[in-house]
């Protein structure tokens, strides 16, 4: 029996709210908890570092202002504390999927499961978590691969006098896209579905995938809710993927 989640005519942030719902069920809680210990570990961690540092890294952007555009120094340092923020994020993120990912392979199979009301993976234990490990860091690693240049390009537009002033937006226009490539990329790889495939699809729905990474991005500044909003986030792309994808029967639809 499938979920009672309706599937047809979602939004991008309909889906993380669906996704919601789904792991605050009883079936998912097990599958939530391991990755939520961990990211909220990490998320402690970088808010202390991020905290003692934060005087000395803004400093540091300041004196990058060329000597012309020193009065514009009252407007940059919002921007420049922004961009430390969205910077901060990304790194959370990034670090805090690749920890987990093995669990939010899990996660989103699970998820899938509950959606589909059949289940067509292999049962849980340790030894399917084991076998999964290679495949999910392996993807994480792809992730990483994918970011690491884009953000270099967006670290050097950063420190580039008067042309930093454009790099927040910027960085959250890639947030946004990263939102989306990030969780939707679990569903796709627990059906092989390659990562340039994975892309262009992606792609295809450009606005409602961007609407969907936008709402996990602005969900995720909410402290404390960032947390659950990781695995949420999970479960809400696998709607996304069951309903854009691979839907479901008409009559179970």
């Amino acid at each position: 029996m499938t979920t009672d989640i309706q599937l047809r005519g979602l939004s991008g942030p309909q889906y993380l709210l669906q996704g919601l719902k789904l792991v605050l069920s009883p079936g998912l809680r097990l599958f939530v908890l391991l990755p939520l210990l961990a990211n909220l570990a990490l998320f402690i961690g970088m808010v202390y570092y991020a905290v003692k540092q934060f005087d000395r890294w803004i400093a540091g952007l300041l004196s990058t202002l060329p000597g012309w555009l020193e009065f514009l120094s009252y407007l940059a340092w919002p921007l420049f504390v922004i961009l430390l923020a969205l910077i901060i994020f990304f790194t959370f993120s990034l670090f805090a999927n690749l920890i987990a990912a093995p669990f939010n392979g899990l996660l989103a199979e699970k998820a899938e499961v509950m959606i589909r009301g059949q289940d067509d993976f292999p049962a849980f234990n340790l030894q399917e978590l084991l076998a999964i490990v290679p495949r999910t860091l392996g993807r994480e690693l792809r992730k990483l691969l994918y970011f690491l240049p884009r953000a270099l390009g967006l670290m050097i537009l950063s420190l580039i006098p008067g042309l930093n002033l454009l790099a927040p937006p910027v960085w959250l226009l890639f947030g946004v896209w990263m939102m989306c490539v990030q969780y939707l990329d679990y569903p796709a790889d627990n059906h092989k579905l390659g990562w340039q495939d994975m892309l262009a699809w992606l792609r295809q729905k450009r606005l409602k995938s961007l609407g969907f990474g936008a709402s996990v991005y602005a969900a995720l500044w909410v402290p404390g809710l960032n947390v659950l909003m990781m695995p949420a986030a999970i479960a809400g792309a696998t709607l996304f993927w069951v309903r854009e994808r691979d839907p479901l029967p008409k009559a179970s639809a």
